[in-house]
């Protein structure tokens, strides 16, 4: 099959070559330090969480010895390769909000760093989503309080950088708190990122990196987004008995952070395969964040100034971009259904609406894990007759937006992206096909 005749196949093979170039097999072994003079503790959270544990176990010296545990999403973790050696417990937990089994999973990873010397080495798996696997609620904060304000920073608006903020001060084990708890260990965190510009203390809200942001910062964020948190914890927040350990903290001393694979190599990688095809390929940026509809219309923008000669991008081409975007839950009038969808889902119909059935224009966005929000999709097509089929199933997109209903559109209309777990998480992945 020739893949520049199918625009949809096309799509999909780039979002395929971009999620294969930040898998974890395949980036993890330069980064890894011999071993130690006494024993190797592995600990890690997050949605790659179980195949960088896997990755850790093929590439180890069989004869080293390795223990650990790590936290990743239900249904994330990958199947095991035969003849591969469990030495490193996987076990799963709730993402986006957390739940009991992640509570029980920090508690667990928190105490394991007990009795470790300066002859330990501690390798930290850290990717996307370790900031809901790895609760562990501060004193005064209850697991439910916990939910209760994730859910309303995640329909806030907030974006990556203020939830973390918030969740690194209201946690026992994050923004560097389980690698001061490491000490006197060699703590080497081996990361996947997520994030723009790659900040290794804002991916799962670094629980091995120092933290710049204060309980002050944390306090701003709350109240401009109106969420509530119990008088005690405000009170502790406002005395600064929450601050996390800072840059230059001794505890930190012996700590290393690599990036093992990234948005901006994923979308590298992406524009290779597209070359290849005989295709002109560019890339935005990793780092676009803002409302998914406002961020898809101006896609829109500039695939149309292209389709029309009207920018220096040369057509045939492809438009890469990632970053995260957010998605503001609009309030719903009583009696109406939930919408469900998340950012990508989002996007498409923002680009949609704006691109109003421009010919020679598709695209797919896609989050790299696999999950667009809570839904079971990736994310979402946008074709050059989304609007037209719509319309012929009685759809009007204006009202799927109104109540944030991408999934329910798209499903409708046979245009969901469907791939399962990943088990890596490079963030939002945007590629749009201008012929």
């Amino acid at each position: 099959m020739n893949l520049l005749d199918d625009p949809r196949a096309l799509l999909r093979h780039l979002y395929d070559v971009a999620v294969q170039r930040a898998l974890p097999l395949h980036n993890t072994a330069a980064h890894l330090p011999p071993p130690p003079r006494g024993r190797t503790l592995v600990l890690g959270a997050g949605k790659a969480g179980g195949a960088m544990a896997h990755a850790v176990e093929a590439l180890w010296p069989a004869d080293a010895p390795l223990s650990g545990l790590v936290v990743t999403r239900y249904g994330h973790t990958p199947p095991r390769p035969q003849g591969l050696a469990q030495r490193i417990e996987v076990v799963e937990a709730a993402h986006p909000v957390p739940d009991a089994a992640g509570l029980q999973a920090a508690q667990r990873i928190l105490a394991l760093t007990q009795g470790l010397t300066e002859d330990d080495l501690v390798l930290c798996l850290i990717s996307g989503g370790g900031s809901a696997l790895l609760t562990l609620p501060c004193e005064g904060l209850t697991l439910s309080d916990k939910q209760r304000i994730n859910r309303q920073l995640l329909d806030s608006g907030a974006h990556i950088g203020e939830m973390n903020t918030v969740r690194k001060h209201l946690s026992a084990i994050k923004g560097g708190r389980l690698a001061s708890a490491c000490a006197p260990a060699h703590v080497v965190t081996l990361t996947i990122s997520d994030v723009p510009g790659d900040d290794v203390s804002v991916i799962a809200s670094g629980p091995t990196v120092a933290d710049a942001t204060t309980c002050a910062d944390a306090l701003d964020i709350l109240h401009r987004y109106g969420i509530e948190v119990p008088p005690a914890v405000k009170q502790q927040l406002e005395a600064g008995a929450l601050e996390t350990p800072k840059p230059g903290d001794p505890r930190l001393a012996r700590c290393q952070t690599h990036l093992i694979a990234t948005p901006q190599q994923s979308l590298e990688a992406a524009a290779e395969a597209a070359r290849a095809l005989g295709l002109q390929a560019y890339i935005l940026s990793d780092e676009i964040e803002g409302e998914s509809r406002e961020i898809g219309r101006v896609h829109a923008a500039l695939a149309r100034s292209t389709a029309l000669g009207r920018s220096s991008f040369q057509a045939p081409c492809v438009i890469l971009s990632g970053g995260e975007t957010t998605v503001t839950v609009r309030p719903r009038a009583e009696g109406q259904p939930k919408g469900r969808g998340g950012r990508a889902g989002e996007f498409c119909m923002g680009l949609a609406q704006a691109l109003g059935g421009q010919p020679d224009v598709w695209a797919l966005a896609a989050d790299t894990d696999g999950i667009d929000g809570v839904e079971d999709n990736a994310g979402a097509l946008v074709t050059p007759d989304t609007l037209v089929r719509a319309g012929q199933q009685g759809l009007r997109l204006a009202d799927h937006l109104a109540r944030n209903d991408a999934y329910g559109f798209f499903e409708a209309l046979g245009d969901l992206v469907f791939t399962g777990p990943t088990h890596t998480n490079v963030n939002d992945f945007r590629a749009l096909l201008v012929r």
